[in-house]
């Protein structure tokens, strides 16, 4: 039977889609790390991986073999977790999700206080699968529906749909939601390349809105919409700034948006490694210190 060491390797290689990216991770030769996973699929008896000349593809039996392995390298690590948390000291590798230029200061200082920690950090946007990626900590905004996370609410905000004063005037101030459909509206995605085709209403439905621009970067929207390219829905707290300023206006801010949560999440396991919980605990301080503020909602937008 397989050891979880070879289980561990192969999620490795299935995540980077190729040897030598799995190798440099995992620090082995790439020799050693194909001749592993070769001997690997000799003692299932199965491909696991498609060959091609530029990255590498699950075979349905690899697929299988990576959603059964995942659980059983977060269960062994878990073990091991639950045996080293007797001393309480952060140890080990620590994989964390994170996007905003504030957490910069925390790594520095958690890699600084915890010498036994090894940090891989990935500044993204999009919501990574914990378990199956092996990240031990995100950042969310939005609603976690995943059963199989924790998560930490560290403050809410609210959607707003916001545009300058000069696109307003040129392109008209939309009086209702029907209005939407004759502007150009910057969207974000609803999956991975689906652009979004709707923006919530404050009373639970939805309104169809369409634009040149999808991207799920908010400096990127923020820009566009301050270029004057159209209306885009930003967290209050990404526009704050700008609205204060003037530079931006609400649009329909008393039908259009929603309320979202910004947490950091985790995996729901027996015992929470002491690096997990230490971790979380120092970028809740930091994204309450540092975050920007949400807008104040109470603002009399007339």
């Amino acid at each position: 039977m397989p050891s979880v060491d070879r289980m561990k390797e192969f999620l490795e290689i299935a995540n980077c889609s190729s040897i030598s990216a799995a190798a440099r991770i995992l620090n082995l030769p790439r020799a050693t790390l194909s001749r592993r996973l070769s001997g690997l699929e000799a003692d299932l008896g199965v491909r696991l991986l498609h060959r091609r000349t530029t990255r590498l593809t699950l075979t349905e039996a690899g697929e299988e073999l990576r959603l059964r392995a995942s659980k059983i390298v977060v269960d062994a690590e878990a073990a091991w977790s639950a045996v080293q948390r007797l001393d309480d000291t952060p140890r080990g590798l620590l994989r964390v999700s994170l996007t905003g230029a504030y957490f910069m200061q925390l790594f520095t200082d958690f890699l600084r206080d915890f010498p036994e920690v090894k940090l891989e950090v990935l500044s993204t946007t999009r919501h990574v699968d914990l378990i199956a990626e092996g990240v031990d900590v995100a950042m969310r905004i939005g609603p976690v529906r995943d059963q199989n996370l924790i998560a930490k609410q560290i403050r809410s905000d609210r959607l707003l749909a916001v545009a300058t004063p000069e696109y307003l005037e040129s392109n008209g101030v939309p009086e209702t939601t029907a209005d939407l459909t004759g502007h150009n509206c910057i969207v974000g995605f609803a999956g991975d390349w689906s652009p979004s085709s709707s923006w919530p209403l404050l009373n639970g439905g939805t309104i169809p809105v369409s634009g040149r621009l999808a991207a799920n970067e908010p400096g990127l929207v923020k820009a566009s919409v301050l270029e004057g390219q159209g209306i885009a829905l930003l967290p209050s707290a990404v526009a704050a700034g700008e609205l204060s300023a003037g530079l931006l206006v609400p649009v329909l801010p008393d039908l259009i948006g929603a309320d979202i949560p910004v947490s950091l999440v985790h995996a729901d396991r027996e015992f929470i490694d002491p690096k997990v919980r230490i971790f979380v605990d120092r970028a809740a301080e930091v994204m309450l210190r540092k975050m920007p503020a949400p807008y104040p909602l109470e603002t009399n937008w007339a």
